[in-house]
């Protein structure tokens, strides 16, 4: 059976993009930083790129690898060795989405679903953010909500991909004129507007990647 099917894709296959989501966040981690530095101490970017680059020597380390694995190892060491809020919070967000992959080796429509669906409920769970607190959150909440929306439509998988990734990228713009309302930035009250959040900036980066990467690999 090939990689790619048109609606699904092999575990193994996937693994990979895990070196694509790597290279964003080491690629971007200045620009992170430039919008973290607005509101806050201006680390995200320097923290990111740390964690990520680590992740992706020990996942060269590993061989191959597939998605779960891949995602599982990236948490681990976002957990184990990245301080600050988003180390707990991208750990558990990708352990937590590896684990949405437990009983599959392809990942299709539904299995994205509960992925996505499994990251988020993980961020939540610990930050307790809601949709309009300039978080993460206000990217991943309507990019879940446009992915399910798009398979309630019928839409494909890669399809529904691509509707996801628009979402996010609308949800990040859209960061810039909420108030902070969590976090450090939230000390800045009203100062905080006008500007994009760290957090959902990379949470944007992450999900296009790995939507990119899946439907690369969809016509594969």
């Amino acid at each position: 059976m090939s990689a790619g099917t048109g609606d699904s894709v092999s575990l193994a296959a996937a693994g990979p993009i895990l070196f694509d989501l790597v290279a964003v966040i080491v690629r971007e981690q200045g620009r992170l930083s430039e919008i973290d530095g607005q509101t806050g101490d201006g680390d995200h970017g320097v923290n990111m790129g740390k964690g990520f680059r680590m992740a992706g020597e020990r996942l060269r380390a590993q061989g191959e690898f597939t998605l779960p694995q891949g995602l599982a190892t990236l948490g681990d060491t976002l957990l184990s060795d990245i301080g600050g809020s988003m180390g707990p919070l991208y750990g558990t967000f990708f352990t937590d989405m590896a684990e949405a992959l437990d009983d599959t080796d392809r990942i299709d429509a539904p299995h994205f679903a509960a992925m996505l669906k499994a990251g988020l409920a993980a961020v939540q769970g610990l930050g307790d953010a809601k949709p309009g607190d300039k978080t993460l959150v206000d990217v991943l909440v309507p990019a879940r909500d446009a992915f399910d929306a798009a398979q309630r439509e019928g839409k494909s998988f890669a399809d529904s991909l691509a509707v996801m990734k628009a979402a996010a990228e609308a949800g990040l713009e859209a960061t810039r004129d909420l108030v902070a309302k969590v976090g450090r930035a939230s000390r800045l009250g009203e100062r905080s507007r006008g500007t994009l959040d760290a957090g959902a900036a990379s949470c944007t980066m992450i999900l296009s990647a790995l939507a990119d990467g899946l439907v690369q690999r969809l016509h594969a």
